[in-house]
Order: C-alpha cells, then sequence, then structure tokens
C-alpha cells in the first residue's frame, strides 16, 4: 500500500521501538475524533524516522496504556517533532499519562523564523520549505472505523509526519540564522506548562 510503512494494534512493537529509540529525533502526529481534548479520543499515532519510515498506531476506545510508545515518548535522548505539540502532547498526557519530552514543535518554530507569512499549517510550510504539496482531502475522516481505514486515509496520515523532521532541519538553520533558536528552545520548554492548564480547562489566565 504504503512504501516502508506499517500497521501496529494498540502500541510499538518491539522491533519498531528499537529503530526508534536509535534515532536522535522522531516526528510525531495524532488522529482522534476530533478537536476537544477529553471528548474526542486519541485513535491514531503516527511516527516517522529519519530513513522516512513511518509506523501507524491504532489506539482502541478506552486504552490508556502504550508501554512501548510510553518509552520513547519518554526518552531523553530522542527528540520528539510534532507540528502544533501543543494538542498532540496533550493527547498523551491525557489519554496515557506521559509527559512528552524533549520536545520540537515545528508550527511553534514557523511562527519565529518565518515571520514574513502568516501561513504556518503544516501544507503551506511543507510547500515552501520541501517543495511538496500535501494532499489534505482526509483531513476530516472517522479515524475510529479501522477496518475502513482507506489508503487515502493512510496515506494522509503517513504524509503528516514524513516531511516534520526535514522541515526542523531547514526550521533551525533560519532560527540560527535570525539568532531565534534559544527563545525556540525556552518556548518548547514551557510547553508542559500550557498543555496542563489546557487539561483543566483554564484559558487566557495571561490576559489583563
Amino acid at each position: 500500500m504504503l512504501d516502508n510503512f506499517q500497521i501496529c494494534d494498540c502500541d510499538l512493537d518491539d522491533t519498531a521501538l528499537a529503530r526508534y529509540m536509535a534515532s536522535d529525533a522522531v516526528a510525531i502526529d495524532t488522529e482522534t475524533m476530533g478537536l476537544i481534548l477529553g471528548r474526542d479520543r486519541l485513535c491514531l499515532v503516527q511516527l516517522c524516522d529519519v530513513q522516512g519510515y513511518v509506523t501507524a498506531i491504532k489506539i482502541e476506545k478506552g486504552q490508556t496504556t502504550a508501554p512501548n510508545l510510553t518509552q520513547l515518548l519518554q526518552a531523553p535522548e530522542v527528540t520528539k517533532v510534532f507540528h502544533f505539540a501543543r494538542f498532540d502532547v496533550a493527547q498523551f498526557l491525557y489519554t496515557f499519562g506521559v509527559e512528552t519530552t524533549p520536545i520540537f514543535c515545528t508550527k511553534i518554530a514557523s511562527k519565529l523564523a518565518r515571520t514574513y507569512t502568516s501561513s504556518h499549517g503544516l501544507k503551506s510550510l511543507v510547500a515552501e520549505l520541501m517543495g511538496v504539496e500535501l494532499d489534505k482531502k482526509a483531513q476530516s475522516s472517522d479515524w475510529g472505523n479501522f477496518e475502513g481505514l482507506s489508503p487515502e486515509q493512510l496515506s494522509y496520515a503517513a504524509n503528516d509526519v514524513r516531511y516534520l523532521l526535514p522541515a526542523r532541519e531547514k526550521l533551525m538553520t533560519m532560527l540560527k540564522r535570525e539568532e531565534r533558536w534559544e527563545l525556540a528552545q525556552q518556548c518548547f520548554q514551557v510547553l508542559p506548562v500550557i498543555i496542563n492548564l489546557d487539561i483543566l480547562q483554564y484559558s487566557n489566565i495571561f490576559e489583563h
């Protein structure tokens, strides 16, 4: 169906865990039943290494543990790269009780580095930095219907992580060139505080 792609049920298998644990950085994304934390459950977790090997993990309804995935999310030697980490990391904390570290968010990095544009979605970012047009038609899908997932849906899910690591490299170069790399790291480090506020349903506490 797809090159360098596998599907795991409920957790990473041991072979995939070893593969990703050997990486300096791993791209990660999630698919959920919607965008409201606590109402809309986690359905799919996608991972990709620098060689472009993608694993999609099916997360069952009511599942609260994924030991191998948790080990990877907590591994201090592997940077976890997301686009809009605030959402994905909150899903992992809410679903599995795991705090993900360390984190790199390409959306935050884009907003800090690409100040010449207001387009910081993954589609726009990948189009500019990688010259690739992502197909987003499958974005709104019933991701909980595992048996009914189409090749188009799986291809969409895979592409959401396939370009994150090379995009990260280009963003890092831009951030360092513009002397915003340290600021970006500070933003990544404060994400767990913001995510805990999200889970507790606090909003805009820094406003007047």
